[in-house]
């Protein structure tokens, strides 16, 4: 029975020994067997590493961080070589899982995890289109001014505005619509942060109170209370 009773201390002792953390970062390389692969997040304006680890053989490994409420991480990949890749993702509280490869690292990502997450894929799908509709332009203006098709650059102007246009209403219109999620001011903040200040203002005020008071809701209403102080100085 004393021995019954000294287990049970042990291995009570050794669960409360474990440290908890409140983001897990599951991770899988198909492919990796030597390299450097780091956690990191925004602090302030410096990218700052919150965990790495060492790989040697095992692909399947775990990173960790403390997180008070959701917000975007990147993990590196450091391979040995001048070449370093990097995912982009956003994290809340619990477990997040990542499956890629080495030899397409950030494009093979496939990312399981949060409910900020699902919905940042979701903008960016669009968001792809127009960007690639934005590099098409590219592209035709280059070729115009080499033909030096003047008529052909104008229409290209404003083919460009255009675009740009709806990107910045399409990301008003997206945010506030997931007034509810940390990606509305994230997305204010990183996409739009040059738009009109009437834009990032509607966003701000429809965010519910629990974002307001997430990371990014407090970072986006100081950004909007510096402008408007400049404004009127």
């Amino acid at each position: 029975m004393k021995k019954i009773a000294l287990l049970f201390i042990i291995l009570f002792a050794i669960a409360c020994g474990k440290e908890k953390h409140d983001l897990v970062v599951k991770t899988n390389i198909k492919g990796l067997k030597k390299g450097t692969v780091y956690l990191k997040k925004a602090e302030d304006t410096l990218i700052v590493t919150v965990d790495s680890i060492v790989v040697n053989g095992n692909s399947e490994f775990e990173l960790y961080s403390d997180l008070d409420s959701p917000e975007v991480f990147y993990l590196y990949l450091d391979k040995n070589s001048k070449e370093e890749d990097r995912i982009t993702f956003f994290a809340d509280k619990g477990v997040t899982e990542i499956n890629t490869s080495l030899k397409n690292f950030a494009f093979d990502a496939k990312i399981n995890g949060s409910e900020q997450q699902k919905i940042l894929e979701e903008y960016l799908k669009v968001i792809a289109k127009l960007n690639n509709k934005n590099l098409e332009l590219i592209k035709d203006n280059f070729e115009a001014q080499k033909a030096g098709d003047t008529a052909k650059l104008n229409d290209i102007e404003k083919q460009y505005k255009n675009t740009i246009k709806r990107k910045y209403l399409y990301t008003v219109n997206f945010a506030i619509n997931n007034k509810d999620s940390e990606v509305a001011p994230y997305l204010a903040l990183t996409e739009i942060y040059n738009a009109k200040l009437n834009f990032l203002d509607t966003i701000n005020k429809s965010l519910t109170p629990k974002v307001k008071n997430s990371k990014y809701g407090k970072a986006l209403n100081t950004f909007i209370e510096d402008i408007k102080a400049k404004e009127t100085e």
